[in-house]
């Protein structure tokens, strides 16, 4: 029985499809509409068996995991590991659907990992409280820049205080028609993007998913609920990664290494990497050291070898990886034996 190999070219609205064999024959190749009931419809009339593949998108995973339901044996490509669709001179839809069908047959298909649904639907709302807390700071920002752009003085630290604030609004003088319909506006939105920001961490650590294994991964000194709930939707599976040097990598904590002709050159820190994880690790090592005498002594060696301070927290944060590795695998390894009993 012959295999047919699927190369599909995810958009929005529609999906370049083709249909390959072995020996590189195009079957047939098209174009169907990138709905639940119109990829029914194909996958009856897709030759059999087969195997399709399709490059990672931002909408590439409701379509990767409806096709899993229909019984499709699907692949997604690393994004940026798929250079060849983009190597030739010509590009279009269809060159690229047969060129990911040409990488499935030749074997050379860049797999990358695929979350696990309920992870994958935690890891979003995480993700969306990422984006409050932006916002909350969007608007701290702009309270200060209104009080600065009128000359109102006030004391930084206290600004945001909910007292102080109170005890400011009285104090506005003539400014006060022009600045308190501004400022409260401020106010009320940053008072409504914390008590979001609280529910968002609340939901996420009462999950049976996470609960007990956020709970371990907290037992490190300097992680909190935040670091904690970060590390474990966006890694998933922690033992996808063959090494610590990869985890760290992925965390987007290591340079870009170039080698030629035997010389070997390091770059900055690369912009391949979970920048929602490298994010939350960069700012969990700034404080770490306070409540980790470990880490703090990492933080100190960097220092008394001349490393300015942005490179000892990068040790840090390093070293903050290889806990929540080892951490996070033992928690796995003890629940995995805990069920097999």
């Amino acid at each position: 029985m012959h295999l047919y190999f699927v190369g599909l070219d995810v958009h929005k609205q529609a999906i370049a499809f083709c249909v390959k064999t072995a020996d590189g024959r195009i079957v047939r190749e098209g174009k169907v509409a990138a709905r639940r009931a119109a990829l029914e419809e194909w996958v009856n009339s897709l030759e059999k068996p087969s195997v399709a593949g399709m490059e990672t998108t931002m909408f590439s995973h409701w379509i990767y995991q409806h096709l899993k339901q229909l019984g499709v044996d699907v692949r997604m490509g690393h994004a940026g590991r798929m250079k060849a669709i983009c190597a030739g001179k010509n590009k279009s839809d269809k060159l690229d659907a047969r060129t990911i069908a040409d990488l499935l047959r030749a074997n050379l298909f860049p797999d990358c990992y695929v979350i696990d649904p309920e992870l994958g639907a935690l890891r979003r709302q995480m993700r969306f409280r990422r984006l409050m807390v932006q916002q909350e700071v969007m608007f701290r920002n702009k309270t200060a820049g209104l009080l600065m752009e009128c000359g109102v003085e006030y004391e930084g630290r206290r600004l945001h205080g909910k007292r102080y604030f109170a005890e400011l609004l009285q104090h506005l003088g003539e400014m006060e028609g022009q600045l308190r319909p501004l400022l409260e506006f401020n106010r009320g939105q940053i008072d409504t993007l914390r008590r979001m920001n609280k529910q968002v961490i609340g939901i996420l650590r009462q999950r049976p998913q996470l609960a007990e294994r956020v709970k371990a991964l907290e037992e490190i000194g300097g992680v909190g609920p935040v670091t904690a709930l970060t590390w474990a939707l966006e890694i998933g599976d922690p033992q996808r990664f063959a090494s610590m040097r990869q985890a760290q990598s992925y965390c987007g904590l290591t340079s870009a290494q170039r080698e030629s002709a035997g010389k070997q050159q390091r770059g900055p820190i690369s912009k391949q990497r979970n920048r929602h994880l490298q994010s939350a690790l960069i700012e969990a090592a700034k404080l770490a050291p306070l409540y980790n005498p470990t880490l703090k002594a990492v933080h100190t060696k960097a220092r008394e070898r001349g490393e300015n301070a942005n490179t000892a927290t990068l040790e840090v944060a390093r070293k903050l990886v290889r806990f929540l590795l080892a951490a996070d695998r033992a928690f796995l390894a003890n629940q995995a034996s805990a069920v097999a009993a």
